[in-house]
């Protein structure tokens, strides 16, 4: 389900900025994550 998908990856792009990660990764992970919300938005707002 994408509310999952959501859950996971907010979950991934969180412990990669407290581990400290590489810019470049949280970037990547935050424009993933921004997808899939928008996504989901788009799924919602046509019911």
């Amino acid at each position: 389900m994408l509310n999952d998908e959501i859950c996971d990856l907010r979950d991934k792009l969180n412990k990669s900025i407290e581990d400290g990660e590489d810019y470049s990764i949280i970037y990547k992970l935050s424009v993933e994550l921004d997808e899939l919300i928008s996504k989901y938005y788009d799924k919602v707002g046509s019911k």
